[in-house]
């Protein structure tokens, strides 16, 4: 079992940096991949960026690629999104997920993930 628990969200303007955490608890944490999804208001959650167990496998959304990061750290049972150049819609709720996706692909799709967090709000203004 892991839980996992977002910080960091806030309000920003357009063109800031803002940088997500998640912290996870649960022993096999390092086994997982992580990812961070997030959901607008009014739209369905949307797969932003994942990484796999090692580290070594990233992905990201095209949306997002070239301004964010993901990053993990096992030994701290720890991952980060850092955000930068933030627009006025990258405003919602991100969450934190953890999970065994199968094949690359399936890194992209919330059906991936079996644990995940209660959500940040950011929200970037003009």
């Amino acid at each position: 079992q892991v839980q996992l628990l977002e910080s960091g969200g806030g309000l920003v303007q357009v063109g800031d940096s803002l940088n997500l955490s998640c912290a996870a608890s649960g022993r096999s944490f390092s086994t997982y991949a992580v990812a961070w999804f997030r959901q607008a208001p009014g739209k369905e959650r949307e797969f932003v960026s994942a990484l796999n167990w090692s580290g070594a496998m990233t992905f990201y959304a095209d949306s997002v690629k070239g301004r964010f990061t993901i990053s993990r750290d096992n030994s701290k049972n720890t991952v980060s999104l850092e955000m930068r150049s933030l627009r006025l819609d990258d405003t919602a709720i991100y969450f934190c997920a953890a999970g065994s996706p199968g094949h690359s692909g399936t890194y992209y799709g919330m059906s991936g993930y079996a644990y995940w967090g209660q959500g940040t709000q950011v929200t970037v203004s003009s």
